[in-house]
């Protein structure tokens, strides 16, 4: 009876000892890095301004500004829990400026699911006006096309159909038909990217892979004699934006 008595003390014991050991994961930084290509060619800022990209549709073409915005990184645990940050990031990659993005909270390591975040804002965020960096960026839509945020600005020039050297501007925003000036007509453009499985370990970089050459390409195939210009007021042009962007990002490199 004393056995029993003992091994029930000491298994007691054990138990709260056991509780007490019990400590949350320790938690991390977590830094978003974005990098640049056009079909597998690196591109930076050092290649801009440069006629020497092909499209799906053979435009021949160049960059000279790329500036895109991402809100919301989320982290998705396999059991539903999520872990979704604050704060936005204007990666610009023409002035070589915010080309990694630090969320403001620190992530428990481990292994998630997926890491997400929207391109662009969604609506609860894409409020006119509202966020003053943003504004001295020149980031805003004008009111006639119901305000609020661009989600990209891609600019170059390509080589048109009669050979000269013509303009382009691919703005993404939030499509609208401003044909009825007092009742425009709205579609979500904003779309949530996500990046697949990462293990998040002490000081984790994440790299954050666009491909420019999709923008033009998957599932339309992008004619610029056509396209070039006056895009923003364009409701099926921005609606196409959206569905190219799709394959546009993909996962890269996770350290350490």
């Amino acid at each position: 009876m004393k056995k029993i008595i003992a091994i029930l003390i000491l298994s007691v014991f054990a138990s709260c000892s056991s509780d007490d050991d019990v400590q949350e994961l320790p938690k991390t930084e977590v830094t978003l890095s974005f990098s640049h290509n056009w079909n597998g060619f690196v591109v930076t800022d050092a290649d801009f301004n440069l006629i020497q990209y092909f499209n799906a549709n053979t435009d021949e073409l160049s960059i000279e500004k790329l500036r895109y915005l991402i809100s919301k990184v989320t982290f998705h645990k396999s059991n539903g829990e999520t872990i979704e940050t604050e704060g936005y990031n204007l990666v610009d990659v023409t002035n070589n400026t915010n080309l990694t993005f630090t969320p403001n909270v620190q992530i428990p390591v481990g292994t998630y699911s997926n890491v997400s975040f929207t391109f662009g804002f969604d609506n609860e965020d894409n409020i006119d006006a509202a966020y003053t960096d943003l504004n001295s960026e020149s980031w805003g839509v004008p009111m006639m096309l119901g305000g609020g945020y661009h989600f990209m600005q891609l600019e170059g020039k390509f080589i048109d159909n009669v050979a000269a050297e013509t303009g382009y501007a691919y703005h993404a925003i939030k499509a609208v038909d401003n044909s009825d000036p007092n009742n425009l007509i709205f579609q979500d453009t904003f779309f949530t990217v996500n990046l697949g499985q990462v293990i998040v370990r002490e000081n984790a970089g994440i790299e954050v892979k666009m491909n420019i050459a999709e923008w033009f390409k998957n599932p339309n195939t992008w004619d610029l004699n056509a396209r070039h210009s006056m895009l923003m007021p364009n409701f099926d042009a921005q609606v196409d934006m959206y569905e190219n962007g799709q394959t546009v990002f993909s996962l890269g490199n996770v350290t350490p």
